[in-house]
């Protein structure tokens, strides 16, 4: 079960003792001192589209809120802060690099670390600071627990025409896919894995924007008229709000509309090819995510995933 590191010292009674010991005690709790550390959640970020960045400081403001780490910082590769130039301006004993990535993909894996210096391994001393990469946030098994959690959200929330329950439902994991990188897959495929030996839901498929089965594919592959699409993507940015609505049978100048408009880029439920589909939003805005950022530090502190 995953631990948050929660100090009973550091809480106020005043921030909501109550709320913030219920999150605690769901993910267990774990005392280690990160005062002297700095935390760097770590994005893609992009120029095209300005909601991609927001679960970078969603995250790093709930974690600065709890004052764990000396510092926590936000840092990107695509966009402004940079991470080389957020680390430039660091200082420390130690420094750790979470990123807030959904796999062990092209970037996460092999162009970043490398940028940064990293090499073959995940720690790097530098004058004055030990600086670790931690392993992305989408692979860590906790994901699981985000991934139902966003399926039974939406099923809840819009009970239209009648609750539907997730033994009738088929849930459909969306990825984006690359060909470039055999492991962009590899945490999605496990999901599945995972999930469907669950029995909670009647189903459970992947599919992606990039590889085999495609998004629009889900139709043949649900044997349920329920179906529950959940992308897993960190951000809600143009793949999950403009790109997989349209690749589900929406209509493009419709989906435009409604992002133009601030609206939800699916009407939950919607009917296509004779299926019910709910639509979720993305696993990386779901607040327990700071938890799997916090565990990712964890385990590397304790010794584990970083040679």
């Amino acid at each position: 079960m995953l631990r948050a590191l929660v100090n009973r010292d550091i809480i106020e009674p005043q921030s909501g003792l109550r709320m913030v010991w219920a999150c605690a005690n769901l993910w267990g709790v774990n005392s280690e001192n990160f005062s002297d550390a700095v935390l760097v959640v770590l994005g893609h970020g992009t120029t095209q589209n300005a909601g991609s960045a927001a679960p970078v400081y969603q995250h790093t403001a709930e974690l600065r809120r709890r004052k764990i780490f000396g510092a926590v910082r936000e840092a990107f590769w695509k966009q402004e802060p940079q991470i080389k130039s957020v680390l430039a301006g660091l200082s420390g004993p130690r420094v750790f690099i979470v990123p807030l990535f959904i796999s062990e993909g092209y970037f996460s894996d092999d162009v970043i670390p490398r940028e940064l210096g990293f090499g073959t391994g995940r720690t790097l001393v530098v004058p004055g600071s030990t600086r670790y990469y931690c392993d992305p946030v989408g692979t860590h098994p906790s994901m699981t627990k985000v991934l139902l959690a966003r399926a039974r959200e939406v099923l809840e929330k819009f009970p239209f025409p009648r609750q539907a329950k997730p033994k009738d439902t088929t849930l459909i994991i969306a990825g984006h896919g690359t060909e470039r990188n055999e492991n962009s897959r590899v945490a999605i495929v496990r999901q599945v894995e995972l999930i469907r030996a669950m029995k909670e839901f009647a189903d459970v498929h992947a599919v992606f924007m990039e590889e085999e089965p495609r998004i629009g594919d889900c139709y043949a592959l649900a044997q349920t008229k329920n179906m529950v699409v959940v992308p897993f993507f960190i951000s809600d940015g143009m793949h999950t709000q403009e790109d997989i609505p349209v690749l589900l049978g929406e209509a493009k100048r419709l989906v435009e509309e409604r992002v133009a408009a601030k609206q939800p880029p699916w009407r939950n439920p919607t009917e296509r090819n004779g299926k019910l589909v709910w639509y979720s939003a993305s696993v990386g805005t779901d607040p327990h995510m700071a938890e799997v950022i916090l565990e990712r530090v964890r385990e590397v502190a304790n010794g584990g995933n970083n040679p």
